[in-house]
């Protein structure tokens, strides 16, 4: 499964900005989510145990980019002003019940969410149109081309809705669960992100947006460096792929405050086990939450009893690589 925080079938971007946030826009958006299937799970762009208005809005679905939008934003047979009629009396019906009920996140995510959409019926469908992008800006990100116009796509979506305030945002490319045809799917995979990648970082610096952008693409686990044959020798070796392996792989970062071409940890000769500069997955977290001007070790959420951290009772910022 990768994600492109901006993990491996899944691909995500992700952003903050020193700027005020759009409150026209959700806090948190996700392109063309992976739902069902190669690992896709509405628990990526979920909020665990942090109230449900935290959690992502998922626009389109995975492949289909050309044809991403947020269904159900507008309704053209009822007003503007009977909208807001609704909304408003929905809204005195909602705190009714939480007044005798007592609190409920879940309640006040979904009524939140109403809202949210009332604002972004105006702002929502101009971010999202990238026709109004340059050809030049199309083509950097390799939109138009066969290979790279869908993941190209979300990559431009991406820095509109950065641009245009939205503080996270996560676009995914499916497809690279490659357990079997490793030399025919892994080169068509890595050509489709390739350069929409270098779009997104080459369009966000040039826009002076990379400095507060950090940018991290990555995946869940690794990959060996061995051949994994599910014919058990039948199969002729260019049907061979490769197993998970969570004990050495890459992620990198790009702009937000992290330094430029360099490399941090390594793995051993075979590129099996990392065996220094080791970095956890809680390391990382708290890495991103740093640059994000947050300190992980200071940032609580009561839940179940008992203050919770993002990075549980662990994590470390890798100092080594911030700029």
């Amino acid at each position: 499964m990768k994600n492109a925080t901006v993990n491996r079938s899944h691909s995500n971007s992700r952003r903050t900005t020193k700027r005020p946030e759009n409150q026209n826009l959700p806090g948190f958006v996700t392109i063309c989510p992976v739902l069902g299937g190669d690992g896709g799970s509405p628990q990526l762009f979920g909020s665990a145990f942090l109230p449900a208005i935290y959690q992502g809005t998922p626009i389109g679905k995975s492949g289909e980019a050309r044809n991403a939008r947020i269904d159900y934003l507008s309704d053209a047979g009822i007003t503007t002003s009977e909208q807001r009629k609704q909304l408003d009396f929905l809204a005195q019906v909602n705190q009714s019940h939480l007044a005798a009920s007592g609190p409920d996140s879940e309640l006040e995510g979904r009524a939140a969410s109403f809202e949210l959409a009332f604002r972004m019926q105006m702002e929502a469908p101009r971010v999202l149109d990238i026709a109004s992008e340059s050809d030049e800006t199309r083509s950097l990100y390799g939109i138009g081309e066969k290979e790279t116009d869908d993941f190209g796509r979300q990559c431009l979506m991406a820095r509109r809705m950065a641009e245009a305030g939205v503080r996270f945002v996560q676009i995914t490319d499916g497809g690279w669960d490659h357990h079997a045809k490793l030399r025919q799917g892994l080169p068509v995979r890595c050509r489709a992100v390739d350069k929409p990648i270098a779009g997104l970082i080459t369009d966000l610096k040039r826009r002076g947006l990379l400095d507060d952008t950090l940018v991290l693409w990555g995946g869940e686990f690794g990959r060996t460096p061995f051949d994994q044959d599910l014919s058990q020798g039948k199969a002729p070796i260019e049907e061979r792929g490769r197993e998970h392996n969570p004990r050495g792989f890459t992620m990198f970062m790009a702009g937000g405050g992290v330094k430029p071409g360099i490399s941090h940890g390594e793995t051993d000769e075979f590129g099996w086990d990392a065996v220094s500069g080791k970095v956890h997955i809680h390391d990382l977290h708290a890495t991103m939450l740093y640059l994000l001007g947050l300190d992980h070790e200071r940032l609580t959420y009561r839940y179940t009893g008992r203050d919770f951290r993002l990075t549980d009772v662990f994590g470390r910022v890798v100092k080594e690589v911030l700029a």
